[in-house]
């Protein structure tokens, strides 16, 4: 019994070096090199597949000195208004959404993950909700934000983010709904990709219903009041 424990110790003392060195090289690595494709692509192709849909990857990764600076701005306006002032985490805005989902239980649970949160799983992390998944996103996002930088963060953000069926991040999405490059984006069409993020298989930017008018328009309002963004 004791051989199988300390084995057992091992094996988990190997697994957590190797775990951890790999995690840290993956950061590193993509501070610099830009991810081919992440986890939630993979799963959504084979889901396509599974259901015998069309099967669809359509993105094009850009610079985000090549992105109009709308969609940055329109993003934190809609997604994280304090991404520059926070160091991953908003505890003012988790502290909300952990009171609001006590008072509406069984009804729609409300999320409060930063743009930061968002780009460590859509990255590097599986889609599936778990405590143990909550964890290791926080673990990636410390690491994120200590390796890349708010503006590189921002910038894989913005190439990764999920916007359409098959669709991802800004260049596809500018040229499938819109039919230019995200260069030539201007606020409104900015604040409609932004507006439809939070459910993207479900909303289109070319189509908006009345409620993705209103919240463009509320993106809109937060854009101007955050004004331009510092990198």
């Amino acid at each position: 019994m004791r051989k199988i424990l300390l084995g057992a110790l091992r094996f988990f003392k190997y697994f957590l070096i190797i775990y951890f060195s790999t995690s840290i090289f993956f950061v590193i690595l993509y501070k610099f090199v830009n991810p081919p494709v992440t986890p939630l692509m993979v799963i959504r192709l084979f889901e396509q597949g599974a259901g015998g849909q069309t099967v669809k990857l359509d993105k094009e990764w850009k610079a985000i000195d090549d992105i109009s600076p709308n969609l940055p701005l329109a993003v934190v306006a809609s997604e994280d208004n304090l991404f520059f002032q926070h160091s991953g985490f908003d505890f003012e805005s988790i502290e909300k959404a952990r009171e609001y989902n006590k008072q509406k239980q069984g009804k729609k649970m409300k999320g409060a993950s930063t743009i930061s949160q968002q780009t460590a799983k859509n990255v590097f992390l599986w889609g599936q909700r778990s405590w143990i998944r909550k964890g290791v996103e926080a673990y990636f996002t410390v690491l994120i934000e200590f390796v890349w930088g708010k503006k590189r963060i921002l910038e894989v953000y913005l190439n990764v983010i999920e916007t359409g069926k098959g669709i991802y991040g800004a260049e596809a999405a500018s040229r499938v709904f819109f039919g230019k490059p995200a260069l030539k984006i201007n606020r409104g069409e900015a604040a409609l990709i932004a507006a439809v993020l939070p459910n993207p298989l479900k909303w289109s930017p070319s189509s908006p219903t009345p409620y993705i008018i209103g919240r463009q328009q509320w993106i809109l309002w937060n854009m101007n009041n955050i004004g331009k963004l510092s990198y």
